[in-house]
């Protein structure tokens, strides 16, 4: 089927662009430039494990992940955050980010495709990885601002599972996108409502249920991955607690 001119593609950014998750990498930045402390961070890296790591729509556990994740940045100025946010993408986003999935998003925008990243973390910080990379926009989760300033709460609900779904079609009525001939991109199972929602749906690095999803639609699915066997051998609670380890390096002082 051809598919028409007026389409877009909708990624999902954690574990489908990047290794890990983007808002992990934002308060990593942040910590280390002595935003907040060690007992600050608590809350939101165990919101951050526990709801990454359920792999399920669960109302209590996102409704924590969303305190977390607004609370954090709460009280400090914007252009703040967004001139950190360009610093934190050289350091520790872009080095993790998976280049065949780059390379699908970029190839699509050369053929006149309007590209799309969609994720629960911060929109701010989606935008900047979006137009790092030469991409069309981005949609995700919104912090309140007022007088400049993050009030550390929502401006809608967590951008996770259904809600992207209900996003990308408001997107679609807007710029009038024809959703049968538009494409997503996910690794989640989580990612369903998104996935279902477009005409031409792919897997990128797969968790097991989409993978077996995936497998049973007919969908593609793309891996890029390597050493795949490791993941079976070590717990990824043991992986992401490690890599906790990072936030306790010596920060950079502010001046």
């Amino acid at each position: 089927m051809a598919l028409t001119s007026k389409r877009a593609a909708f990624f999902d950014v954690d574990n489908t662009l990047i290794r890990g998750s983007v808002i992990y990498f934002l308060g990593r930045g942040m910590y280390q430039r002595g935003y907040f402390t060690k007992k600050d961070i608590s809350r939101f890296v165990l919101a951050n494990l526990r709801f990454r790591l359920t792999g399920k729509e669960n109302k209590e556990e996102i409704q924590r992940f969303q305190d977390a994740a607004t609370d954090f940045i709460g009280g400090h100025n914007v252009k703040d955050i967004e001139a950190i946010a360009q610093e934190i993408y050289d350091e520790y986003v872009s080095p993790a980010m998976w280049q065949g999935t780059i390379d699908i998003a970029q190839a699509l925008v050369a053929e006149g495709v309007e590209v799309y990243l969609v994720t629960a973390a911060p929109e701010d910080m989606a935008v900047v990885i979006a137009n790092r990379l030469g991409l069309t926009g981005a949609l995700g989760s919104k912090a309140e601002i007022k007088d400049g300033t993050y009030t550390g709460r929502m401006n809608g609900p967590l951008l996770h599972g259904k809600e992207k779904a209900v996003a990308v079609t408001e997107l679609a009525g807007e710029k009038g996108f024809d959703l049968t001939q538009c494409l997503a991109f996910s690794d989640s199972n989580n990612d369903l409502p998104l996935l279902q929602c477009v005409g031409h749906p792919s897997a990128i690095n797969p968790d097991a249920l989409l993978s077996l999803r995936a497998m049973a639609e007919g969908w593609p699915i793309h891996d890029f991955r390597k050493a795949r066997f490791i993941g079976k051998a070590i717990s990824p609670l043991v992986v992401r607690l490690a890599a906790l380890g990072t936030w306790l390096t010596p920060r950079k002082r502010r001046g």
